[in-house]
């Protein structure tokens, strides 16, 4: 059985988190949920309001980290997906975390990251030099780290898979399942 890597923490996006680990279920992959700590993690729901400038999070679903990231043996995974919402603002800085995503680029195994998620692979030096995606108020992070912004609700380069926000599901999944069959 196929596994995966599901990473996110508090405030992670409720809505990527359920429909990442339903998906991945649907197609009858072994889901394993890490974070910081192994407990309930406060999951919030950001969505776009008119006339505001920028998104507004409310409080979600939550979701049980099943293993904390000193627990995590990349061995024992086909792939990782990093979630967004805020909670890669902090999970960028986590160390435990930044080795996780490097090895498993180092044993060339699949990355996917959605919406903010992409500043945890800026942080790991996983962008440079990669076409990606993510959410526009992300993008200048990902620039910065040596990322080709592009466009487009979902983007592949190499073993890498980006998608810039839930709203973007169809494509990113598509995408990502395609790269999987």
């Amino acid at each position: 059985m196929s596994t995966i890597l599901i990473v996110t923490g508090d405030a992670g996006e409720s809505y990527e988190a359920l429909y990442a680990v339903h998906r991945f279920r649907e197609e009858g992959w072994r889901v394993t949920v890490a974070a910081p700590s192994v407990r309930r993690l406060h999951l919030v729901m950001h969505d776009f309001e008119p006339g505001w400038d920028t998104y507004v999070e409310r409080p979600g679903y939550g979701i049980q980290a099943d293993l904390s990231f000193d627990q995590v043996d990349v061995g024992h995974y086909d792939a990782i997906l990093i979630l967004g919402g805020r909670a890669p603002e902090y999970l960028r800085n986590d160390q435990r975390l930044l080795e996780i995503v490097r090895k498993f680029d180092v044993h060339q195994k699949w990355i996917f990251a959605i919406c903010h998620g992409i500043q945890v692979l800026a942080a790991a030096g996983l962008t440079k030099g990669k076409r990606i995606t993510c959410y526009e108020h992300v993008r200048f992070e990902a620039e910065q780290a040596g990322g080709t912004f592009v466009d487009q609700q979902a983007v592949r380069d190499g073993r890498i898979v980006t998608g810039q926000t839930w709203q973007s599901h169809p494509e990113f999944y598509r995408e990502i399942f395609a790269c999987l069959a």
